[in-house]
């Protein structure tokens, strides 16, 4: 049985180990200097972190579980406008993450829809994200769904920039 719900607070131990399995899966080959990957672990999804975030009410959070089973989440960031448009009201796609052994289920196609249709009610105009530029499979999905990138940024693990490409979708 699949459930997606809204996550809350006692979500938050799930979502961090999750965000660091997830990460590591689609990320971790990437990270040359593992002391790097665990030390933006121990800053980015660390359970009193993510208790921080899911507390701020320009985050909403999603929890995917499978026969009780948690094996993904998503995070939209409310009111993130894009460096380039400042004037624009945009929100973020910061975080969809489902394990590797779930993918094959679709379920992130169900989650995307589910952000799509959130960021659509709250009245935003754009969706953006990021996403490394050799995340080849990530970005596939994301076009998609008529995402369109629009530029690139930094994005810094430890001392080693990872360039990740910038994508925008008028909702």
């Amino acid at each position: 049985m699949l459930e997606i719900r809204r996550a809350t607070v006692s979500d938050a131990t799930y979502i961090a180990l999750l965000g660091r399995i997830t990460y590591t899966e689609s990320h971790g080959d990437y990270i040359e200097d593992k002391q790097n990957l665990l030390d933006f672990y121990n800053t980015h999804y660390s359970v009193a972190q993510i208790k921080k975030e899911l507390n701020d009410e320009n985050n909403v959070f999603w929890i995917v579980f499978s026969n009780d089973l948690p094996i993904g989440f998503a995070k939209l960031c409310l009111n993130e406008n894009h460096e380039n448009k400042p004037d624009t009201k945009y929100c973020k796609l910061q975080r969809l993450y489902i394990l590797n052994d779930f993918i094959s289920l679709k379920i992130g196609s169900q989650l995307q829809e589910i952000i799509l249709q959130k960021a659509t009610e709250l009245n935003f105009k754009t969706i953006w994200l990021t996403a490394y530029y050799k995340n080849t499979k990530g970005i596939k999905f994301y076009k998609k769904y008529g995402f369109k990138e629009i530029g690139s940024i930094d994005f810094y693990v430890g001392e080693t920039n990872y360039e990740n490409l910038i994508f925008a979708k008028e909702l």
